[in-house]
């Protein structure tokens, strides 16, 4: 596996930590037992019992995982890696409104890469819109504000990973990523960005990042 870019790079501006650690974490089992031999600095009693659990239980991943954890503390820092596994768990159902705070800008982009992103303008967070006419009206994320609508009262809509159960509730600046982000979620694995931007044109272009 390698990334969109073909290779996996060292420097963070090419790759992020967080790209760098999904990279070792996707490796198969036959490169991960050899990635392990060649790219950490693990005894081969460790490593020969990293390989039977493994072989035990192939489905918990232990040896791509310890891989993961290894080369992307060598290559970049503890600190790294460890903001790297919290923010994989953002795309499994287990991330928090918290963990998305902290998370950089870069490292956001890159777990969200290839997401359906959408343009407002920040006039119309300054004037206050409803979540509903915000993913119905000026984005494409929903049909119509009444399908909109069953989706919250079927319990299928998050912003930035907390549960929407008001579809008339006004969405601010003060729910926005990073400065100018927000994150919808339908259902479990449909994620939608909207980013805000000055001097929009009136008719937002659908992205993929």
């Amino acid at each position: 596996g390698k990334t969109e870019s073909g290779n996996v790079w060292l420097d963070t501006e090419r790759t992020t930590p967080y790209q760098f650690y999904q990279f070792w974490l996707n490796v198969a089992d036959a490169d991960a037992e050899k990635f392990i031999k060649i790219f950490t600095m693990l005894p081969q009693s460790d490593i020969n019992d990293l390989v039977r659990a493994h072989q035990a239980e192939p489905h918990l991943r232990i040896l791509q995982r310890r891989l993961a954890e290894e080369v992307t503390v060598m290559a970049h820092s503890r600190e790294d890696y460890e903001a790297a596994v919290e923010a994989s768990q953002i795309l499994f159902g287990k991330g928090t409104t918290e963990q998305l705070r902290r998370m950089d800008e870069q490292t956001f982009l890159s777990v969200f890469e290839g997401v359906p992103m959408y343009d407002v303008s920040e006039g119309l967070l300054g004037e206050g819109v409803t979540i509903s006419d915000l993913c119905a009206v000026h984005t494409r994320i929903a049909e119509s504000k009444g399908e909109f609508r069953r989706l919250i009262q079927g319990g299928g809509v998050s912003l930035n990973k907390e549960k929407v159960d008001n579809p008339e509730v006004v969405i601010n600046f003060s729910y926005l990523l990073n400065g100018k982000y927000l994150l919808i979620q339908k259902g479990k694995k449909n994620y939608y960005l909207i980013r805000v931007t000055e001097n929009l044109q009136p008719d937002p272009q659908n992205q993929i990042l």
